[in-house]
């Protein structure tokens, strides 16, 4: 039985190569295509981007959501592009990549990255979710508006759930939403919007 080899690249060639049009990451030195997003996906990414730039300018926060920038865990050849990523401008001078890679590795600098997902929710509910907290990002969603995700993440039978994971002694909690709950987020916890909403 042969078996292909395949050359896996460091960031640093994976940050060189990162075309413009698509969307890539980079899962330990394997370059993946993320899938293209559908209407419905595009339109809770957009919603929740409209309703957080609400939240920070009411609140006078130092944040922002970027297009394009990368989370990458410490000491790894991976780099994440989140559907939502909210950066804690006053901490990017710390940053040693966002001047040359608009990438992120300090969990102080990202209060909130929220994941969409789609056919590939195994790397929301298993990969991305361990990487986010060994990172230290206090707050992440997962939004699984279609439920697509496995039973024992959003349950039998499947619905709609939006889970948000809160950093709690280095380690993630979960809470979960379902429609007509009201979203409890700890970084904005007068965000006053319910699971429904978001799914809508």
């Amino acid at each position: 039985m042969t078996q292909a080899l395949h050359k896996l690249v460091t960031f640093e060639e994976f940050a060189k190569w990162k075309p413009e049009d698509g969307r890539y990451e980079l899962h330990d030195g394997v370059i993946v295509k993320m899938p293209q997003p559908l209407g419905g996906h595009e339109e809770v990414t957009g919603f929740l981007v409209r309703k957080l730039s609400v939240e920070f300018d009411r609140l006078n926060l130092p944040y922002f959501i970027p297009k394009t920038a990368l989370v990458k865990p410490p000491d790894q050849e991976s780099a994440y592009s989140p559907d939502v990523l909210v950066v804690n401008q006053s901490n990017l001078s710390s940053e040693p990549l966002w001047k040359k890679e608009s990438t992120l590795i300090y969990g102080a600098s990202i209060p909130l990255v929220v994941e969409v997902v789609s056919t590939n929710w195994r790397d929301d509910y298993f990969k991305k979710r361990g990487e986010y907290e060994g990172i230290g990002i206090p707050e992440y969603w997962i939004v699984d508006y279609l439920a697509l995700g496995g039973k024992q993440f959003i349950g039998n039978p499947k619905q709609p759930t939006i889970s948000i994971y809160h950093l709690i002694d280095d380690e993630y909690q979960v809470t979960q939403f379902r429609g007509d709950d009201r979203i409890q987020s700890p970084t904005f916890p007068e965000f006053n919007l319910t699971a429904q909403q978001i799914f809508n």
